[in-house]
């Protein structure tokens, strides 16, 4: 019998939905915390007790990355991929890969001190976002309406400790409606959609912070591009985030490597965490 090792390093909603779909799809199943493993250049795939197939939960980033590192050297099949994990994981690389596999994307730039990111904004005009390359959930991610606003937030970031403070990815604002579209795929299927609307007094529509999910209809243009976005990055269980631009139609702004569902699950007609249990045991048997 197949066995699925899901690694966490917090049990949220998702780990516990997919621990449950295994079960009940009778999948042999075991959840793990990543925090208790150890793991050197001398160890073996033999000495972990890990299944056939590990699905990468890991909240942290860093951690998930480096530990799916580890997992993949012992042989382990791993979903994401190391290679998902860190283009996904960093939003510079990912406009990289989108724009070189011709995926319509939010203009963007990139710069490597203050004051060449303070050129780049002021020569651009207003509005503009400027967003950390690492991080999730909204953080650190501000809409830059002036001059005044811009120095402060370059000074800011400038006077933070982290060496990724010091690059500057500078996005266009897109004219769009209140919200964007989650699209959460599988493999080669696009599992369900979701509108994501803004809370109030906000204009970042993510569900953890407060925005509003609804289900969105899977089209062809969406289902095209959400499948074209996923495998420039490498392909696997991901979160494919789309907005409406009102000249330009759907472009792809984010691809989120361990992907939340909680929202979409919400709303959705479709089995998400079945969906992805049952992709798990595919790999695991290839």
């Amino acid at each position: 019998m197949t066995e699925v090792c899901i690694i966490y390093d917090k049990v949220r909603f998702e780990e516990k939905a997919l621990y449950e779909k295994a079960q009940k799809k009778g999948v042999k199943a075991q959840i793990v915390d990543g925090k208790t493993l150890t793991i050197t250049t001398d160890s073996k795939k033999k000495d972990f007790a890990l299944g056939d197939v590990i699905l990468q939960r890991s909240v942290s980033h860093y951690r998930g990355l480096y530990l799916t590192a580890c997992l993949e050297f012992l042989g382990f099949k791993v979903i994401n991929k190391f290679q998902v994990g860190e283009t996904c994981g960093n939003k510079l690389i990912t406009s990289l890969v989108l724009a070189k596999n011709k995926v319509p994307t939010p203009k963007t730039q990139f710069a490597f001190a203050a004051e060449s990111a303070l050129e780049t904004i002021n020569k651009t005009g207003f509005p503009i976002v400027l967003k950390p390359i690492v991080g999730s959930w909204g953080r650190g991610v501000f809409p830059l309406r002036d001059s005044e606003v811009a120095s402060m937030i370059v000074e800011m970031r400038e006077e933070d400790d982290s060496p990724l403070s010091r690059i500057y990815y500078v996005q266009e604002m897109i004219n769009r409606p209140p919200r964007d579209i989650r699209c959460i795929v599988v493999g080669d299927h696009v599992v369900t959609a979701i509108y994501r609307y803004s809370a109030e007094n906000e204009w970042r529509t993510n569900v953890a912070r407060g925005g509003k999910a609804e289900l969105a209809p899977i089209t062809k243009e969406l289902e095209d591009l959400a499948l074209k976005a996923a495998k420039a990055v490498g392909g696997g269980i991901l979160g494919v985030d789309m907005m409406e631009d009102k000249d330009r139609g759907l472009i792809v702004h984010e691809v989120n490597n361990t992907v939340e569902f909680h929202g979409a699950a919400s709303v959705s007609e479709n089995d998400i965490p079945g969906a992805i249990i049952e992709y798990a045991v595919k790999i695991a048997r290839k």
